[in-house]
């Protein structure tokens, strides 16, 4: 099919303002490509973005499987076989839960708290550099605004 025929994805025409989507689209992706390679670079080379479901949902005293599951709106399957190679990689481990013997805690261990460490840190040169290129008082006001959109959204 050539390019002419293809339909524009809604929102993307020349004609049309892009929809909220496709304007989040290019800073997530931004902050996903460098924090990959920032965590690549600080050692951290068997990471991938995926694994984000996990570290950005997961407790600071342990969580269970289904709850990071349900956090990241991924299935159990999916989360546990993340759980699972970050486990048998050193990020993670699993420890009785002290409320019911029977379920497992997800923890970090010392290697798993340094990669958010690290990710933080990548984070912070991100938003500092967003701030040198559209200004401290519009960067505040971006925060703001999600923020707060985040806090008034529909979760399902």
């Amino acid at each position: 099919m050539s390019s002419r025929n293809r339909q524009p994805l809604a929102g993307s025409s020349r004609d049309e303002r892009p929809n909220i989507g496709i304007l989040l689209r290019v800073p997530l992706q931004e902050v996903v490509t460098r924090v990959s390679a920032g965590l690549s670079e600080a050692g951290f080379e068997d990471i991938r973005p995926a694994h984000t479901a996990v570290f950005q949902h997961i407790e600071a005293d342990g969580s269970r499987l289904t709850d990071l599951a349900e956090r990241a709106q991924i299935t159990k399957q999916s989360m546990g076989y993340l759980v699972d190679y970050l486990e048998q990689r050193g990020y993670l481990e699993r420890r009785p839960d002290p409320t019911d013997r029977r379920v497992a805690l997800i923890c970090l261990t010392d290697r798993g708290w340094d990669q958010i460490r690290a990710a933080l840190s990548i984070i912070n040169a991100i938003e500092r550099d967003w701030a040198r290129r559209i200004g401290k008082r519009r960067m505040e006001q971006l925060r703001d605004v999600l923020t707060e959109l985040g806090a008034t959204s529909a979760r399902p």
